[in-house]
């Protein structure tokens, strides 16, 4: 009951694709002659493995670690790799116990918290500690760490191991990351430098000068500049992270591409240095982008998809590789040309078979307007065999974050509820990324705000179509849409049931109660015991007294983001006011109810039963009348 990676091979056509092996995150040696790659190993969970990828492909397990190593990569000639792995430290306080008697078994003593990285810990980890760098040789044997100290390389806000980013120098000399150092560990989470460390000897130089949160960064090909995202410290609950540069030795930093006022990521230098290429999101889509050095932005691509950035040929057409999806196919490989631009070609079909007898709901792109004017984006995908004549049961899914956006990839989530007769839509309120910074901080200090009254707007688009059946509308969302959708219900009747699924329902509690407190503080000019009146407007427990939808409720047990606290909140209040509800607590689970397979079935399907029951019977019919389920 997992998800499981495994590696496939294929020519650069596209052609004799053929499984390689069980495993994930493989890279190329710089030679082209192995790989390297993670996968379950001894010790239990994953390790580096490297495999020759000549005729005997001979394989070796290269570390046995305690903690599983992430973001593998080779040094640059191919003789060592570097990764990130998580280290322990436990911190004591002595206070002059006696020894145990003969044969006792005393409790562990407490563990000892006394700094606000213990939310960071929380996350999964089962000790206190910090991310390290370390090198192994690729050959095997013991890895040596090359950072050390109460300090953790990423950012305390972005989370586990996997996404504390760097790379190496082209020399092979040293690594520069994103790390954060502060003893206290009593800084805003948007505090983090860049660094570059010494590989012989472990002497760290700090690059940026400037607070703010700065990451993913990539060395040039000459080893003289560094390209990253990030922005200075602010006290704004939302900042655009922007594209800059800096040299090696901290001087002429500087941003890039000041007007490009979109979320971006996949950051790759061209290979002459000029420039780099991004992935960059805007209206729901990510396309490919040149930005130089000196000049203007040039697109690359330009088509309704979203497609990611993965490796770079140094060929004479830069011959790229990226991740494409769109509305009605899965993700697939696919090539294209930086140089020339243009049509991307797909190179393998993963779920052609699978999707080959089956009918997709056709999704319609919608625009509307909002209060004050706001031009809002939104989807609304309709019930194969759809008949415009007919009205039909619809579903607002609200996206989380808040500060993310839906975008026009292939949604199986999605197509199962219109497989089976309803209408889904889908919306970026304000708050959401991919239409520019001050779209996304119309939420700042007022979260939920005006995106409720865009939200409420698509409903009101949807509705102007006429094919909406009114009396069954139905609304649901997980965490950032957690919190609106417990907001909407407190706010309309108009629905006639809600799947409420890792919610924030009490801002007050959730800041004692989150792994991310300083975020939770940044919704708000001032912490609540200096003025709690904001922290309570803003609480969708405060409009509990309103509710009358019926509410299903889900969260994970092990959830961490949106503590189980939250969602008991919800539950009680509801109980003791009679309105119907059901809390479910997915075991096993941390942020959101679909880590495991089962229990993302069971949440699709907890779902449909739960509209089902509140006048969703017909919606079933229709599908059966259909062609029945998926």
């Amino acid at each position: 009951d997992k998800w499981e990676s495994a590696l496939w091979i294929m020519n650069a056509d596209g052609s004799k694709n053929r499984f390689l092996v069980k495993g994930s995150s493989a890279r190329w040696s710089p030679d082209g002659t192995r790989i390297l790659y993670l996968a379950e190993g001894e010790p239990k969970d994953n390790q580096i493995f490297v495999r020759w990828m000549d005729a005997e492909g001979a394989t070796s397990q290269i570390t046995r670690l305690l903690k599983s190593p992430t973001n593998p990569q080779w040094s640059p000639d191919g003789r060592s790799i570097a990764f990130v792995a998580f280290v322990p430290h436990e911190r004591t306080w002595e206070i002059g116990m006696p020894e145990p008697p003969e044969g006792a078994k005393w409790t562990k003593e407490p563990r000892v918290v006394e700094d606000l990285h213990y939310r960071f810990d929380r996350r999964g980890f089962t000790e206190h500690g910090f991310l390290h760098l370390f090198v192994v040789t690729a050959d095997g044997g013991t890895p040596r760490q090359i950072t050390s100290g109460e300090w953790t390389v990423g950012s305390i806000f972005e989370g586990p191991p996997a996404n504390a980013t760097y790379d190496w120098t082209p020399d092979g000399t040293a690594l520069v990351f994103e790390g954060v150092k502060d003893e206290s560990w009593d800084a805003v989470y948007d505090r983090s430098h860049l660094y570059r460390v010494s590989v012989a000897t472990g002497a760290i130089q700090q690059i940026t000068s400037e607070p703010g949160l700065w990451a993913d960064p990539a060395v040039s090909p000459d080893g003289r500049s560094i390209a990253f995202i990030g922005f200075p410290t602010t006290s704004d609950t939302y900042a655009l992270e922007r594209l800059w540069v800096i040299g090696m030795d901290g001087s002429g930093m500087r941003q890039l591409a000041p007007t490009l006022d979109r979320p971006l990521s996949d950051v790759h230098w061209a290979p002459d240095g000029s420039g780099v290429y991004a992935s960059v999101r805007h209206h729901g889509t990510a396309n490919i982008r040149f930005v130089p050095l000196r000049g203007d932005v040039r697109r690359v691509t330009d088509e309704v998809q979203m497609l990611s950035l993965e490796s770079i040929a140094n060929d004479r057409d830069l011959t790229a590789v990226g991740v494409r999806t769109d509305f009605d196919e899965p993700g697939d490989v696919v090539r294209l040309s930086l140089r020339r631009g243009g049509a991307t070609t797909q190179l393998t079909d993963v779920n052609g078979d699978l999707l080959a007898n089956k009918r997709l709901g056709d999704v319609e792109e919608l625009w509307y307007t909002s209060s004050d004017g706001t031009r809002v984006q939104g989807w609304l995908v309709r019930p194969p065999g759809f008949d415009p004549s007919q009205k039909y049961p619809m579903i607002m899914e609200i996206h989380g974050g808040p500060f993310s956006m839906y975008t026009v990839s292939f949604d199986f989530r999605y197509q199962t509820f219109a497989a089976n007769g309803y209408l889904l839509l889908y919306t970026n309120p304000r708050g959401s990324t991919g239409y520019g910074e001050m779209f996304s901080k119309a939420i700042d200090f007022r979260y939920p705000g005006v995106d409720y009254d865009d939200l409420m707007a698509g409903v009101d688009a949807a509705i102007a179509k006429g094919i909406v059946d009114t009396t069954r509308m139905y609304v649901g969302g997980c965490s950032g849409g957690g919190v609106l959708s417990s907001w909407v219900i407190g706010h309309t009747t108009r629905f006639a049931a809600a799947a409420v699924r890792c919610p924030v329902m009490n801002w007050m509690s959730m800041a004692g109660q989150s792994d991310i407190p300083f975020f939770t503080h940044s919704f708000f000019h001032k912490p609540f015991w200096e003025d709690p009146q904001p922290w309570l407007e803003q609480s969708s427990l405060m409009y509990v007294g309103n509710v009358t939808t019926p509410t299903l409720i889900m969260t994970g047990e092990l959830d961490l983001r949106t503590p189980m606290p939250q969602s008991e909140e919800l539950y009680v209040a509801l109980k003791m006011r009679g309105v119907p509800t059901k809390l479910l607590r997915f075991q096993e689970e941390y942020h959101g109810t679909g880590s495991k397979p089962s229990n993302n079935m069971r949440t699709l399907l907890y779902m449909m039963k739960w509209y089902d029951q509140w006048g969703g019977e017909q919606a079933k019919a229709a599908a059966e009348e259909g062609g029945g389920r998926p």
